[in-house]
């Protein structure tokens, strides 16, 4: 279950008493881990520095489309959730391309606000795969995940920036990954297809990296 006091979200609203209204409700909603910019600079500087799981972006920030041009910024495991105070029709289908998790449309309802956040806190629930790390809970997005290694009894789960060591076997965790997205391309091997650069007739590079690759497994890759 998703623990409400620990999701970080950030509302870029200009208008001051819609962003303290979106405040309230988040707050009796339990939410607790929440900033307000008021700006394009301060929702920049939120977005490096803060680390949102959802952003409350409003479209027509300081009465452009600025809210569009942030959203191409926001931090990577961001979610966007538009604001927009008319339904214009340019500006819509501009928003759009840059793959929103929902929009809400002014004045803002309790009820609309609350199920595209837990509509896309649960997207996002179903994309991680969730591990401990020592004492810690990790929450991993798939698509940053690049290939697993089986090492005895341990896992080792190799990111772009960082390496986890989990006690687990290779097939339990394949098991809580989708099939269409991570492959086998040895026993000891689990890759993610999308971050494969080059195939050759007994490796793949991810990550330029040479991970091998079996006759057994080699077939699905053709």
């Amino acid at each position: 279950m998703t623990n409400q006091n620990k999701i970080k979200i950030l509302i870029v609203e200009d208008e001051i008493l819609i962003a303290d209204f979106i405040l309230d409700i988040l707050q009796e909603s339990n939410f607790k881990t929440i900033k307000i910019a008021n700006n394009y600079n301060t929702a920049l500087s939120l977005m490096e520095s803060f680390l949102p799981e959802i952003i409350l972006m409003d479209i027509n920030l300081n009465s452009g489309n600025t809210g569009i041009e942030l959203s191409k910024l926001k931090n990577k495991n961001a979610t966007v959730i538009f604001i927009t105070g008319q339904y214009d029709f340019a500006s819509m289908s501009e928003a759009l391309k840059t793959n929103p998790d929902a929009y809400l449309t002014k004045p803002i309802k309790k009820v609309d606000l609350l199920a595209s956040i837990n509509l896309a806190l649960h997207k996002k629930q179903i994309k991680t795969l969730q591990f401990r790390d020592g004492y810690d809970t990790v929450k991993l997005e798939f698509d940053a995940i690049n290939y697993i290694v089986a090492d005895g009894n341990y896992i080792n789960i190799h990111t772009n920036s960082k390496k986890y060591t989990v006690r687990q076997s290779l097939n339990t965790i394949a098991e809580q990954l989708p099939d269409n997205m991570f492959i086998k391309t040895h026993r000891s091997y689990l890759v993610n297809e999308s971050k494969i650069e080059r195939i050759t007739s007994n490796s793949v590079l991810v990550n330029n990296i040479e991970v091998p690759l079996s006759r057994t497994f080699a077939k699905q890759l053709k």
